[in-house]
Formats: structure tokens, sequence, C-alpha cells
């Protein structure tokens, strides 16, 4: 483990089981709450989203007048980020299959980026979700680009990462989209061009489809517009990509995340799964807009101890969480989004440079020790 050495102490296999018993049966209450209140929120967000886009997309349509062409493009932007995030996020997680609702599927949805639903909830909802912060298990620990942890082995390549770290962000959804092809194993051979071409084949058709949506028709139903309509799909994209960018990396990446080696899996008990989930993630503290635009994802922690939970329902558990943290003497990890990411850009300089790992505290207290 790394950091935060002073600001947790290891749990008994006894606390560890308590634990675990507190929050899955905070769980259970908070669940047995969800209902019509849940089912009207995110229809309200389904109808946010449409209604906020098709406003957007139209005053684009008169780009040539400079102020309908911020507005169009800051709405359009808008409308994603609440796609990606509240919506498409949150349902591709399952937090509203109970609906039943095959536009609410979360096995089924495809979201609004060029990144399949398909791959993402594998490499974000099976792999990173289980495997959060262990090293050589969760791919989103540096996106295979940057180095963001001392115990990630150093080499030249990372001096460049603070230049790699703006592109990353400029084009975020293209690097989600291809984080499932592992292209390290194309590039080191444990991967055939023959294998690489089939797993890319219906991420193309995403790629495509988007492409021709976003900068090929909108455009071209401008007319005499084409060029205001495809500059601001372009700068809608982008900032999409910047705030998800943003928002991701300010849950795990902060200066009092951890990460972990592979050996804490074995014989991982629920309890020991949910310090595990804490100690790798941080909060966002701000306002409810804040939270809506994040997708509930400043809620980081809750989302990781309860993902398929209604994400509305983070702000009401997290009090409790904090409590139940705090009892068992582990570090709640929450701040203000500049604080957070700032945490974060000093990490992406300072580990862009040769790094030694701080000393090792463990989750679990060594047998024959007293609490």
């Amino acid at each position: 483990m790394t950091q935060a050495t002073t600001l947790n102490r290891p749990l008994s296999a006894a606390e560890m089981d308590a634990f675990g018993q507190e929050l899955d049966a905070l769980r259970s209450r908070t669940m047995a709450q969800v209902g019509a209140e849940d089912a009207r929120y995110i229809r309200r967000v389904v109808a946010a989203v449409r209604y906020i886009e098709a406003a957007g997309r139209a005053l684009l349509f008169f780009g040539a007048f400079p102020p309908a062409w911020v507005l169009g493009t800051l709405l359009l932007g808008l409308s994603k980020i609440l796609e990606n995030m509240e919506l498409g996020h949150n349902v591709m997680h399952g937090q509203y299959d109970w609906m039943r609702d095959p536009q609410l599927n979360g096995k089924t949805y495809e979201w609004d980026i060029v990144a399949t639903g398909d791959n993402w909830r594998h490499t974000h909802n099976y792999k990173h979700h289980t495997y959060t912060n262990v090293r050589g298990a969760d791919d989103d620990i540096g996106y295979g680009l940057l180095r963001l942890f001392p115990e990630q082995r150093w080499r030249p390549f990372f001096l460049f990462q603070p230049i790699i770290a703006v592109i990353f962000a400029l084009l975020f959804e293209w690097g989600v989209a291809i984080q499932r092809l592992e292209l390290g194993k194309y590039f080191s051979g444990r991967k055939t061009k023959a294998q690489l071409a089939e797993e890319f084949r219906p991420l193309g058709r995403k790629m495509r489809r988007q492409i021709v949506k976003d900068y090929v028709v909108f455009p071209l139903l401008a007319g005499p517009f084409f060029l205001p309509v495809l500059l601001g799909n372009v700068v809608a994209n982008i900032i999409r990509s910047l705030w998800t960018y943003t928002v991701i990396f300010c849950g795990h990446f902060t200066a009092d995340a951890e990460t972990f080696p592979k050996s804490v899996l074995l014989n991982e008990t629920r309890g020991h799964w949910y310090l595990r989930q804490l100690r790798g993630s941080s909060n966002l503290s701000g306002s409810k807009l804040l939270h809506i635009l994040t997708g509930n994802l400043s809620h980081q922690i809750e989302h990781h101890l309860y993902p398929d939970m209604p994400a509305r329902r983070y702000a009401q558990v997290a009090p409790e969480v904090r409590e139940i943290c705090t009892r068992y003497g582990q570090n709640y990890n929450t701040g203000s989004m500049l604080k957070q990411f700032g945490q974060v850009v000093w990490r992406i300089l300072r580990h862009a440079l040769p790094s030694r790992p701080g000393v090792v505290t463990p989750l679990v207290q060594p047998v024959g020790e007293a609490a």
C-alpha cells in the first residue's frame, strides 16, 4: 500500500468483519427505500439531456453569430456531460435495472461517446470495480500512459507525462474507447494483428457512428453554417472529456489515495474489500449542482462501496459512511475539486521523475498485535 500511512490504522480480523457488516447493513437499509422517487429522478435526467441537447444544437445552427455559438456549444457540452456522467455511467452500473425499463437497462444501454458500452462494462464495471487500485489488475491506474504512484516502475518515457497528461485529458473519451484493446499486449507481441482487428471491429463501428453524427450529419444539416456547427461539436466533446478526466482522476489519484499489490486479493473478505474500496477512493465536496454534473462521482467513496445503488442516494448515506470510518480509525478522503485536482497534478509532475514508495501500512492488523 502507499501513502496515508498515518491516517488509517490496520483493522483486526474481528474489526474487519464488523466493519463489513455495518456497511452491508447501511446498504440494505438504503436499498429498501429505493423506488418511485428514484425512477422519477432518472426520467427527469433523461428529459433534461434531450431538451438541453436540442437547445444546444438548435442554437449552433445560428452559429455564425458568436453569442449563439458560445451558448449552443456550452449547452451541447452540458448535455453530453449529463448523459455521460449522471445517465450513462450510472445506468450501465445497473443502478436502475430494478425499473425493468428497456431504455434504462444496464446490460444494453449504449451511451453517446466513442467507447462501446460492452467494452466499458468490462474495463470499468468488472475490472476497475473488482480490482480497485490493485497494481497489475486495475488498468485505470495511469491508463497505461501515466505513472501516478511510486510503486509503478519508472521509465524515461514518463519524463514526458506532464505533456501526455494534457493530451490525454483533451482526448479522454478516445482513451477510454481504446482501453479494452490493450495495445501494450499487441506491441509486446502477446496479441496478434488478427486478434486486435477482431477486437477493434465493434469499436470501429461505434467510432464511425459518433464521427458521422457529430462531425458530418449535424454540420451538413446546418447548410451554410457547416463550419460553426462542426467546431461547436468538436469543442463540446472536448469540454466533456476535460470534465470527466478531472472528476475521474480526482476519484482515485489524490495524495491520500492508496494502491495495493495483487497479494491483497488473497482470501479477501467482504470487510477487507470494503476497506480497499475506501482507501483507494476520494470524494469531492461541493454543491448539489456539482454532484449532479459529476454523476455523483463526487461521492466516489460511496460509489465504490455501493456501485449499483442509485447514485442520487450517495449524499444520503455519506454522513453515516463517514461516521463508520471515524469509529474504525479510517481516513475519509474528501476535499474541494481545486484541492483534490491540485494533488492529482502534483502526482503527475512528481512521479514523472524517479520516486520511491513510502512506508507500508497493512490493511489487516498482524495476528497477535492489539487494536
